[in-house]
């Protein structure tokens, strides 16, 4: 699996942006999708996830400014981000589910290289 990160850039604080990630090496509808991000000198954080159902889950920081979408005939996933502040500043991951048909904030096994998201005040 391989996965491919963009829409990363240098945003001010309030602006939105959309990031896109596309999947190869297999087809993905039948697995949980998600956005990860890690700040310098920081763990890597879960962000946003979306199951094969459709089913969003998000984490409190974000929840109410991000939203997750896939196109499984694309195989990708996005993250449009509203109103960012400069906390969100990080590199973005997206990420491929474990096994199909399951999901948990943990449950992610395969992930792509980061797009970079700087967000000054």
């Amino acid at each position: 699996v391989q996965l491919q990160a963009s829409g990363g850039g240098l945003v001010q604080a309030g602006d939105s942006l959309t990031l896109s990630c596309v999947a190869s090496g297999g087809t993905f509808r039948n697995y949980a999708m998600g956005w990860f991000r890690q700040a310098p000198g920081e763990e890597r954080e879960f962000v946003a996830g979306m199951t094969w159902t459709g089913t969003r889950d998000y984490a409190d920081s974000v929840r109410g400014r991000f939203t997750i979408s896939r196109d499984n005939a694309k195989n990708s996933v996005y993250l449009q981000m509203n109103n960012l502040k400069p906390e969100d500043t990080a590199s973005y991951y997206c990420a491929v589910g474990r096994q199909e048909y399951y999901y948990t904030r943990d449950a992610f096994g395969s992930w792509g290289q980061g797009t970079l998201v700087t967000v000054s005040s």
